[in-house]
């Protein structure tokens, strides 16, 4: 275990602190303007149906996931706190998607017995 140091001069305590370097950010900010680019070529393109929607989500999803692992410096955090930030979005995806499958069931049995 590390000893903070102490400042002779202010008496203050140095946290132990780590900078990440700028290149990081750049590359970082070089690829969400690159994801955006890319979804704005799905409307450029005029894709429809599922591919569209795929493509967007998609797009969506890496641009956050890249957003909060570099600048809410999630990635450099402990496993549990990830869990804590990432696992119950990811529950409500999963049951979102459940209800989906579920509703032509729910809307077929509405039309058969509520005429």
């Amino acid at each position: 275990m590390q000893t903070p140091s102490i400042d002779a001069a202010t008496g203050d305590v140095a946290a132990q602190h780590t900078q990440h370097p700028l290149g990081l950010y750049f590359k970082v900010w070089g690829l969400l303007f690159l994801l955006s680019a890319l979804s704005y070529m799905v409307d450029l393109f005029q894709l429809q149906g599922l591919l569209r929607w795929a493509l967007i989500l998609g797009l969506m999803m890496a641009k956050a996931a890249l957003i909060v692992a570099v600048f809410m410096h999630l990635r450099w955090e402990r496993l549990a706190l990830i869990c804590v930030v990432i696992v119950p979005p990811l529950a409500l995806l999963v049951l979102a998607g459940m209800m989906v499958l579920e509703s032509d069931y729910v809307f077929a049995a509405r039309t058969l017995y509520f005429r």
